[in-house]
């Protein structure tokens, strides 16, 4: 279960670097990209991918993305507003209140994507799968096959950096130049 916390706080973390931007991109008035139109689901459908989300402990990705924000919008502002530390902090956590359970928001639209990813059979097929004893297996074990797949993906992207970083050494020594 510790693996499949370090799994979901690594997918926290990234959702939460992948939300950084919103921020700038507000200062930056730049129009947010559309989500992708989903088709009406049915709510059976969204019963059983919620369900399917539940066994998966999807939530945890996301359990402290509103708290995540709050402190990122706060640190961007503060870039421009350091007089206004104190005030800031103060404002961050009225706001976090405020704001408080609105993370929920995240686990209705992934079940919103499940139903209309698979139909109505499949979702409830894979609540039947994912009940049986090999998809409790794979709940169970399938966070610590991630974990150790992004090590191994990690550290050969480390050994075939240097090959490429070799590569282009070669390939500038052979204009004359040794960087």
């Amino acid at each position: 279960m510790k693996s499949l916390s370090r799994i979901l706080s690594a997918a926290g973390l990234a959702v939460g670097l992948a939300l950084t931007g919103i921020p700038a991109n507000a200062q930056q008035k730049q129009a947010p990209a559309a989500a992708p139109a989903l088709k009406p689901a049915s709510p059976a459908a969204l019963a059983a991918a919620k369900e399917i989300l539940a066994m998966k402990n999807a939530s945890a990705m996301y359990a402290s993305a509103v708290p995540n924000l709050v402190e990122q919008t706060k640190n961007v502002l503060l870039q421009s507003n350091l007089n206004y530390q104190k005030d800031l902090n103060e404002v961050a956590m009225i706001v976090a209140k405020n704001l408080a359970g609105r993370e929920k928001e995240i686990g209705e639209g992934m079940a919103q994507v499940y139903a209309n990813e698979f139909t109505e059979q499949e979702l409830k097929d894979l609540v039947t799968f994912y009940k049986s004893p090999l998809g409790q297996k794979l709940l169970s074990h399938e966070p610590r096959a991630i974990q150790f797949s992004m090590s191994y993906m990690n550290q050969w992207a480390q050994t075939f950096a240097e090959t490429v970083n070799g590569q282009f050494r070669a390939e500038m020594k052979k204009r004359g130049k040794d960087i």
